[in-house]
């Protein structure tokens, strides 16, 4: 890891935030509506929202507190609201690591962060999954004409909307501001190098295409 000599580490962790008193001293309290606008219960138009969006972020973490952020895509309408408390996500089988899985077992707390294409605000929900096999619900999910292995059920504990600000402050959805491509090795270039792979580029890259 490159070190920057203009950085004193050790004097800049010497002065870490160590507890909640601190933190509120140097921030304040949050507004009311901040607070009030959390719930324990989708509202109609956090559940249109999450039909909406075809893309999210799922995070999970293990019994010793290491975490793990998994991005997850499919077309709008793939992530199924059962009622105003519970979510039913599709599990596709992918490189079968299954890393989010693994912490469900020991660990169902979640969090989940919806977005929308070209929208700023985000929806964040926080709860307790659970992991399913059940052969009639998964058959109601098919994905790509194949019926999922598994379904990650989520009671949402937290749900609210999340402010603009960080995406607006990015520019992220606004095309003027993105740099020109530039060429950068593909995934599968990476992997062929890092683990000394021998099929060809191709291969690996359609294999990867099929899942």
């Amino acid at each position: 890891m490159a070190v920057t000599t203009e950085i004193d580490l050790a004097a800049a962790e010497s002065a870490a935030i160590t507890s909640i008193e601190q933190l509120e001293a140097l921030f304040g309290k949050p507004k009311q509506t901040s607070v009030a606008k959390e719930s324990e219960a989708m509202s109609q138009a956090e559940q249109a929202f999450i039909r909406a969006s075809p893309f999210h972020l799922l995070a999970t973490a293990n019994t010793d507190g290491m975490c793990d952020v998994s991005p997850r895509g499919d077309p709008p309408g793939s992530v199924h609201v059962l009622c105003d408390r519970t979510l039913i996500l599709p599990e596709r089988t992918d490189n079968k690591r299954v890393d989010s899985l693994r912490n469900i077992v020991v660990n169902p707390h979640v969090g989940l962060l919806f977005l929308a294409p070209g929208v700023d605000e985000t929806l964040r929900i926080n709860g307790i999954a659970r992991l399913t096999t059940h052969e009639p619900l998964l058959a109601l999910f098919p994905m790509q004409g194949k019926i999922p292995d598994l379904a990650i059920i989520v009671h949402t504990a937290e749900v609210y909307m999340h402010c603009a600000r960080a995406f607006r402050r990015s520019n992220l959805w606004n095309p003027s501001t993105w740099p020109e491509p530039i060429p950068v090795p593909a995934r599968s270039a990476v992997l062929k190098e890092k683990l000394a792979l021998r099929e060809p580029l191709e291969e690996n890259t359609a294999e990867r295409e099929e899942r």
